[in-house]
């Protein structure tokens, strides 16, 4: 016997999460590191809801237009291989 779960819309409006701080005392790199993953997930989620699902079709100039429509710094080269790996792994 199959349950059917129904969802309702919230009817209270999105709200961003709270930022905390990164913690401190990590090497440099630690940082750079994780600011570029942050970036190329909020790439890949937006070339996913625009339709591109397949690595091959989020080519360099495809991450730097969808990064200039959210108002993103255009992404490194190093970024743009990071969404692709997003998109391929994240079936």
């Amino acid at each position: 016997m199959a349950l059917t779960v129904i969802r309702t819309p919230s009817i209270e409006p999105w709200k961003p999460l709270r930022k905390k701080p990164l913690p401190a005392g990590r090497p440099r790199e630690w940082y750079v590191t994780h600011n570029r993953r942050l970036k190329a997930m909020r790439l890949a989620i937006a070339l996913l809801d625009a339709g591109v699902y397949v690595p091959s079709k989020a080519t360099n100039a495809t991450i730097r237009t969808t990064a200039a429509r959210l108002d993103i710094h255009p992404p490194s080269d190093t970024t743009c291989r990071m969404v692709r790996t997003f998109i391929r792994y994240g079936r």
